[in-house]
């Protein structure tokens, strides 16, 4: 069967991203936002909880 070697290596690299975390997602996904403010130089925006204009009743 066939191996792609860029496949074969980034799932080497998530494996190792994931144990020296200890598989915690919410770490894993706190570390990888901050990677991405820090390459981007953007800030990290969650959208907000509850939508911000509501919805006219229905007649």
């Amino acid at each position: 069967m066939w191996t792609d070697l860029i496949v074969e290596e980034i799932r080497r690299e998530r494996e190792a991203h994931a144990e020296r975390l200890s598989f915690d997602v919410v770490a894993i996904c706190r570390e990888l936002q901050q990677l991405q403010e820090q390459e981007s130089g953007r800030s990290f925006v969650l959208p907000p909880e509850t939508p911000q204009q509501q919805c006219p009743p229905a007649a």
